[in-house]
């Protein structure tokens, strides 16, 4: 139930579950959620230490960046070579 809970939130969990929500349906994004949460819960339980949320931001920030080097690896995989647009160059 948190880790559907957690979907419907703007924190970095919820951007989690969306995003493989939309890949794999919903069964798999509960449980996929669910191992998280339990992985973050075992890892604050023997450390003691804080959560934090970094926000779907941050999340998403992230996720934006593995997407553009595996972009540039494969790029450079078959001969090409990537050269980044300024977003103000962009039509919308």
């Amino acid at each position: 139930m948190a880790a559907q809970t957690a979907g419907k939130s703007n924190s970095a969990l919820g951007a989690f579950y969306r995003r493989l929500r939309s890949r794999l349906g919903s069964p798999k994004a509960i449980t996929a959620t669910a191992h998280k949460i339990a992985r973050i819960f075992y890892k604050l339980w023997t450390s003691g230490g804080d959560y934090t949320d970094p926000g779907m931001d941050y999340y998403e920030q992230r996720y934006r960046e593995r997407m553009v080097n595996n972009l540039h690896k494969k790029a450079i995989a078959f001969g090409f070579e990537l050269i980044p647009q300024p977003s103000a160059n962009l039509v919308s």
